[in-house]
């Protein structure tokens, strides 16, 4: 790194001016000193009106907080937990968007960004860095900002695929060690087994898997355990895979496309994760205007999408990213893998969710929420599963997705959920669900 010039973190961010947009490295790779430093700054009111951008940030964010109202404006492509009380309160605010587009609105022009800020692997001796664990749309805001700051991290994996540029694409450079931020893998409840077991009896044996991080996709990883030949195209994929890719059950073989080689545009999990990604020729780490493109989902065979919701209606509209008005989360990458795994051939687009919340109350619900985001529509759906079963709604008609749906639902609320659907389709919906 002889040939670098390193500068503070303080000094990096002088670049930053009023109005200007900056948009952040994602997840596991936040550039946390940029962001302490930047927030120094907005403290002492050196700018206003600095709009912020980012997919899903880990760790602290505090320029979503209400102290820098007019300083920064926080437009999350999605709403993670770091955020959230702030964009239900109005002081931080969302942009709608399919996470495959996050790159389109950079490259495009759409959202004009004038800083990125980025962490890297330290360069090799060619000069190319990687930008490790996320590479999502923060390649095109690489690609397209005025100014790109780089925290160069010995932390940071060297991960191949889009994530490789060179550091002449860089400005200005940063050194810092802070290890990655890591998540460990939470533990698995019954009803977390109990659909992850539904769910992994849907997945064949060469299925292209697609799955989030969570309890119920480490579920339904840890009962794939005597399947053969699964492949992985993702747009992320955690720590659950990796015992799959030791027993050689996950080895790519099928894949029409990336033969052989695991596909994500961004990662969050343990240190093990990150070094296993570390020069792993077996990974590909790619835009996600690639990992997320249903056209390119769909060439893979039997892709096994498995996605899950806040809520669902007894027609099949399921609401992913808000409760009621209260937003929650984002559209992220659902549709996408959703009408990627319904256009591969044996595919199947799965919905997964626990039947009730930890308060008791019905994620299967007569209607949505008033308010509620449809974010993949009835027409979307095909398998819907909880920890009761699994249905296909794939070709039902309205009346006979209640029934299916209903059959699901907790126990406790099938009795006000049949009452809802008598009162909607008539008295011929009870007649139909007597005669099967």
């Amino acid at each position: 790194m002889k040939n670098i010039k390193f500068i503070t973190a303080k000094e990096a961010v002088k670049v930053v001016k009023s109005n200007d947009r900056i948009h952040l490295h994602s997840v596991a790779v936040t550039p946390h000193p940029l962001i302490q430093a930047l927030c120094e700054r907005g403290r002492n009111k050196e700018f206003r009106n600095v709009r912020i951008q980012h997919i899903h940030t880990e760790g602290p964010a505090p320029y979503a907080d209400i102290e820098f109202e007019g300083i920064f404006q926080l437009e999350s492509f999605f709403v993670g937990h770091n955020v959230r009380k702030q964009t239900q309160l109005g002081y931080a605010d969302y942009i709608p968007v399919f996470l495959h587009e996050t790159q389109r609105l950079i490259r495009e022009g759409v959202l004009k960004v004038n800083v990125a800020m980025i962490q890297v692997s330290v360069p090799d001796k060619f000069g190319y860095v990687s930008l490790g664990t996320s590479v999502d749309a923060t390649l095109a805001a690489v690609e397209k900002a005025d100014t790109v700051i780089a925290i160069v991290n010995p932390n940071v994996p060297r991960a191949f695929g889009d994530a490789i540029f060179h550091i002449n694409d860089i400005d200005l450079f940063v050194e810092d060690d802070s290890p990655l931020i890591a998540k460990e893998m939470g533990e698995i409840s019954d009803i977390d087994r109990k659909i992850g077991r539904f769910v992994a009896e849907l997945v064949d044996d060469g299925a292209t898997l697609q799955m989030g991080i969570g309890a119920i996709p480490n579920a339904v990883l840890s009962m794939l355990g005597n399947h053969k030949d699964l492949g992985v195209h993702s747009e992320m994929f955690a720590d659950g895979i990796l015992p799959l890719v030791d027993k050689g059950v996950v080895n790519g073989k099928n894949k029409a496309i990336d033969k052989g080689k695991m596909v994500a545009t961004f990662l969050m999990g343990s240190k093990k994760l990150y070094d296993f990604i570390d020069n792993n020729p077996g990974v590909a780490m790619l835009d996600v205007a690639y990992t997320n493109r249903v056209a390119i989902i769909a060439q893979n065979p039997k892709v096994t999408a498995i996605n899950s919701a806040l809520q669902i209606d007894i027609t099949g509209q399921v609401c992913a990213d808000s409760i009621g008005t209260t937003h929650y989360s984002g559209v992220g990458g659902q549709i996408d893998f959703l009408r990627g795994a319904s256009l591969s051939e044996g595919g199947k687009p799965i919905i997964a969710i626990p039947s009730v919340t930890n308060k008791g109350i019905s994620k299967i619900a007569p209607i949505l929420t008033p308010g509620a985001g449809v974010v993949s529509t009835r027409a979307n759906i095909h398998w819907l599963v909880t920890e009761f079963g699994a249905v296909n709604l794939y070709g039902r008609s309205l009346q006979d997705r209640a029934k299916l749906i209903i059959s699901i639902s907790h126990p406790d609320h099938q009795e006000n959920l049949d009452k809802a659907a008598f009162e909607r389709f008539g008295p011929h919906f009870h007649f139909v669900w007597d005669a099967e």
